[in-house]
């Protein structure tokens, strides 16, 4: 039996509320956080007040997801200094890169494919966590940052530590055994914004982003026909909106090529109550809309 020493918090700040989620299942009762953003703060568009900030002083770990996601990130650096430290949680993990390479489907017939791939030459793809693999790095590097902040504790951050990886271990087991219920031919995911190529990379799916990788990049009408006339070539099963997202395009979509409307995935972790939760919520989803 391991006896861990007498608590001896870390103080941190989060900035994504997945990245709230894992900070709590690894730190417990060590760790006292401030959660900036929300469960319903919206990570594409959050950036903190002046007010929040003076909030945090004093905290000594800012925890960020990374990979372009935080706009407002120079800023930050320029207001939060040493000792504390701006942790990039995503830093480190497997990036996909650029608009079309998340796209994943051929542009067979697209004029404007060139300009395409120009536009989004050299983005990160910031939507990682769709990866669960990318999701248990994510709890080593969690767990590494208060295991330096707090050496006391370590032991305990890696038993917490072990202990969530288990449970996202058996989290991607259920997803497989759900996805192997949809066909190949039938594994067309059509979604609001870019948000799931990590996801469709993982489980061979073919990704159709109405919008790009935020949600403001709107297509035109050339680049909204072309994706009908693949939406329709392929014959996808079910075009699903986002719980962030207006669903209005989308159920124009649905009318233009009479594809079902699936149901809300949750694309940024909002409005879930935790990791596993929003996983279990968008596969389901998905199966559902997609199986025969």
């Amino acid at each position: 039996m391991i006896v861990f020493p007498a608590a001896a918090q870390v103080k941190t700040v989060t900035l994504h509320p997945l990245i709230n989620d894992l900070v709590k299942k690894i730190g417990g009762e060590k760790v006292d956080n401030i959660d900036l953003i929300g469960e319903t703060g919206d990570p594409h568009h959050f950036e903190p007040s002046a007010e929040q900030l003076r909030q945090t002083t004093g905290r000594q770990l800012y925890f960020l997801s990374g990979k372009g996601l935080e706009s407002y990130l120079p800023s930050l650096r320029n207001i939060i200094k040493e000792p504390a430290r701006i942790i990039e949680v995503g830093e480190t993990l497997p990036t996909i890169e650029g608009g079309c390479a998340t796209c994943d489907h051929e542009h067979e017939g697209h004029d404007d494919h060139a300009a395409h791939e120009e536009e989004h030459d050299d983005l990160a793809d910031p939507h990682w966590w769709h990866s669960i693999e990318n999701f248990r790095r994510a709890a080593r590097v969690i767990e590494k940052e208060l295991a330096t902040t707090d050496a006391a504790n370590a032991a305990f951050y890696k038993k917490s530590a072990d202990e969530y990886v288990g449970k996202l271990e058996e989290l991607e087991r259920w997803v497989r055994r759900e996805i192997a219920t949809i066909p190949k031919n039938r594994r067309h995911l059509a979604t609001a914004h870019d948000a799931f190529a990590y996801f469709c990379k993982d489980y061979g799916f073919t990704a159709y982003p109405v919008q790009g990788i935020n949600r403001e990049q709107l297509p035109d009408a050339k680049k909204l026909g072309s994706l009908i006339a693949e939406l329709k070539k392929n014959q996808v099963a079910a075009i699903f909106p986002e719980k962030e997202s207006n669903p209005k395009i989308l159920t124009s979509l649905t009318k233009e090529t009479g594809i079902k409307l699936g149901a809300a995935l949750s694309a940024d972790g909002t409005n879930s109550a935790s990791y596993e939760e929003m996983v279990r919520n968008n596969v389901s989803a998905i199966v559902t809309g997609l199986k025969p």
